[in-house]
């Protein structure tokens, strides 16, 4: 097998992608932190880059862009979700049920059982809480559109954080 240098960038950069797209793909579980694990993978790999002395100031750039993107994305998937649900008037001791009910579930079952927990579990509260099935339909409905419009932004931005180590790994 081969051990030259080039085989072992090529290595590098193949895992390091590889990351990515699970990163990427993650995001469709409300809890797995896919865009914290996409900016992991280019922390890997700027570290490795910069013990081979390989590390320019563009490249230290690019990597900033990629770990200002990451904050970004993850403060705006809770504003996004948050905000639709108080929108509806929906308490915040209700967005902590869901919230709670997604992360464990998600811990002890699957990630698929925890995207089903969080609207469960935000529908059982207000359900306790407004003694209405329709309102408490409602707001659920409204937790998996704000659930929506916060993947479509995770996602937007981490193909960017994609676009942007693709930039900087191969030109």
């Amino acid at each position: 097998m081969p051990t030259g240098p080039l085989f072992l960038q090529v290595l590098l950069e193949t895992f390091t992608l590889f990351v990515l797209l699970v990163g990427l793909f993650g995001l469709v579980v409300p809890v797995f932190p896919g865009l914290t694990v996409m900016w992991l993978a280019t922390l890997v790999y700027a570290l490795i880059q910069n013990a081979a002395h390989l590390m320019t100031g563009w490249d230290w750039f690019a990597f900033a862009v990629i770990t200002l993107l990451m904050i970004v994305g993850n403060i705006a998937d809770n504003i996004i979700i948050a905000r639709k649900m108080r929108d509806h008037y929906i308490p915040w001791s209700t967005i902590a049920v869901a919230f709670l009910a997604g992360i464990v579930a998600s811990l002890f079952f699957t990630p698929i059982i925890g995207l089903i927990a969080a609207p469960l579990g935000l529908f059982l509260a207000e359900l306790r809480r407004l003694k209405n099935r329709d309102d408490a339909i409602n707001s659920a409905k409204a937790y998996m559109i704000g659930w929506g419009w916060a993947f479509g932004a995770r996602f937007m931005i981490g193909v960017t954080m994609i676009g942007s180590w693709m930039l900087w790994a191969w030109l």
